[in-house]
């Protein structure tokens, strides 16, 4: 029998209207005076007031930071850190797309002030504690309230992972009411990354590829794939919403344990040059990197492939997966996705730098079920433009 690990955030909330719950959550996992933080599009929208009222009937004292930008940069991590330290909170609360959360992930590390961000980066290298941590998503895609990862973009362009247990939270609020008002290319582009998240975490050559995770895996994809489509062309349906929103967490939580790869791994460079969205990034290399896959191991994507399209017709393992591959490409097309990278201005002057650039990726590459060389990422990007 295989040994393996399995961790996840130990309370997750979730259902219509649960946010309510919030100030309650707040006392019992933090204390009463919290940073929250959030991008400027939630508090625009509204989105934070249900969050807010929460807080207020619980006599809960809050201060915001709302400064959150898209594939977050080192400095805006340190000053969300400045506020939390200045204010001396008891926790951070997390409300948004990926990109809040993961800054509260590390908010909350390195606002206990024993340790720098540039020592964090890699797998395992947070060597002391966090304060108390609250994550509450506003998109069904990044997974991010359930994963012990957190994306800090360095530099200019390049992406780091921070990878410890440490970072995941406390408790996770999932609340379906809070994704009603995403546009459809948000909706489509996160709705494709948490697919993303399933077809890896289901397919990596982890050795902590367990049972778990591909369970989670193929329900997540079976939830998605039946409601991606009504999600993005009928926002207000609250059960396509709900689906979305679940088999999102149930990707994030297969992939926390078994580690995504190569489609991560080359998606990381378009974001960081091209501030391509990371889950249009996924989507715009997803079939290449499948179908470089499924010349070697077309078997386990034919294990996953039913629970997307349950009516594939192919005969081989091979011809299942060529189909699950082009069905995958139709859907994201569907959703109303750009399909090459020549139409998020990408040129082919600019492949070998992103194949470079993709190699670094070492963590996710070593997942991958079929070895990747810089020549084999330049062909894949190649097939993409």
């Amino acid at each position: 029998m295989q040994h393996f690990e399995f961790n996840t955030t130990p309370l997750i909330k979730f259902g219509s209207g649960c946010l309510e719950e919030l100030g309650n959550i707040t006392l019992k996992k933090i204390g009463r005076k919290i940073l929250i933080i959030t991008d400027k599009g939630i508090i625009e929208t509204g989105i934070i007031e249900k969050a807010l009222h929460s807080l207020k009937e619980a006599n809960v004292d809050f201060t915001i930071f709302s400064d959150v930008q898209a594939d977050p940069p080192e400095s805006n991590i340190l000053e969300s850190t400045k506020l939390c330290i200045e204010k001396s909170v008891d926790g951070v609360i997390g409300i948004g797309g990926g990109s809040s959360l993961d800054v509260a992930k590390v908010t909350a590390v390195l606002s206990k002030g024993q340790e720098k961000l540039n020592e964090i980066y890699g797998i395992d290298k947070i060597k002391g504690y966090r304060l108390p941590l609250i994550l509450i998503p506003t998109t069904a895609g990044t997974g991010s309230e359930v994963t012990p990862v957190s994306i800090v973009t360095t530099g200019t362009s390049e992406k780091m992972g921070v990878v410890s247990n440490k970072i995941i939270p406390d408790a996770a609020i999932l609340d379906p009411e809070l994704t009603l008002g995403l546009p459809p290319h948000i909706t489509a582009a996160t709705g494709i990354d948490a697919m993303v998240h399933a077809i890896e975490a289901y397919t990596s050559k982890s050795q902590n590829n367990n049972p778990i995770s591909r369970s989670l895996a193929k329900k997540a994809l079976r939830l998605m794939g039946k409601s991606i489509e009504l999600a993005v062309h009928n926002g207000s349906n609250i059960e396509a919403r709900s689906n979305m929103l679940l088999g999102s967490m149930f990707a994030g939580q297969a992939f926390a344990n078994s580690p995504v790869a190569a489609v991560h791994a080359l998606a990381y460079p378009i974001g960081g040059h091209f501030k391509v969205p990371h889950g249009l990034s996924n989507a715009l290399v997803l079939p290449h990197v499948l179908k470089f896959n499924a010349i070697t191991k077309p078997h386990i994507y034919t294990e996953i492939a039913y629970c997307v399209f349950p009516n594939l017709k192919g005969n081989s393992n091979q011809e299942i997966a060529q189909e699950f591959v082009e069905n995958l490409s139709n859907l994201s097309k569907r959703c109303g996705l750009q399909q090459k990278l020549s139409e998020v201005g990408i040129k082919s002057e600019s492949l070998n730098m992103l194949a470079k650039e993709a190699m670094n990726q070492t963590r996710l590459l070593v997942n991958n079920p079929r070895d990747l060389t810089e020549k084999d990422a330049f062909h894949i990007y190649e097939s993409a433009l």
